[in-house]
């Protein structure tokens, strides 16, 4: 009887796997909706003087989206203010929602990788996961990918989508 042979343990594809650089670390939300006078417009002392009484340890070593949610003009000094009392306390800070603050760590986190250890190899960029990846992280996986990789596919080793081979 012939030996079985794992023909995909034995290939030169690497599987890589997005769910190993998930961005760790606590998410907070900041609305200033809350701050604005009748919801609807921010006025300097006041805002000033919210900034004063804040507790901002609460965001100490944490990812930080500011955002505002009323339909609202914010003026750029505000949102410099907000970074000075947040930057010294946050892990990060992001001007923006949710997903803002989520494509910006895992963007961090795709800088890290040693992408060129998959030089002229065929990669799998792996489909499932247990953690929550983005949409938009496949892309920039891809990205990050094209320079080095002979081929780019989606999915699992054993079954997958073609997604680019170098011309």
């Amino acid at each position: 009887m012939a030996e079985i042979v794992n023909r995909i343990a034995n290939s030169p594809i690497v599987t890589f796997k997005l769910e190993d650089h998930y961005p760790e670390g606590e998410r907070m939300l900041l609305d200033i909706k809350e701050v604005l006078f009748h919801g609807m417009i921010l006025r300097e002392k006041d805002f000033r003087q919210w900034i004063k009484d804040h507790d901002w340890s609460q965001y100490q070593d944490k990812h930080v989206a500011v955002f505002c949610s009323a339909d609202a003009i914010v003026q750029s000094w505000a949102w410099m203010l907000l970074m000075s009392v947040l930057q010294p306390v946050a892990a990060t800070v992001v001007m923006g929602d949710e997903e803002q603050l989520e494509k910006e760590l895992w963007r961090r986190e795709l800088e890290q990788v040693d992408w060129a250890a998959m030089a002229d190899r065929p990669v799998v960029v792996k489909g499932c996961s247990d953690r929550p990846v983005p949409s938009a992280i496949y892309a920039e996986a891809t990205k990050y990918l094209l320079p080095f990789a002979k081929k780019i596919s989606f999915g699992e080793p054993c079954s997958t989508v073609p997604v680019w081979k170098k011309g």
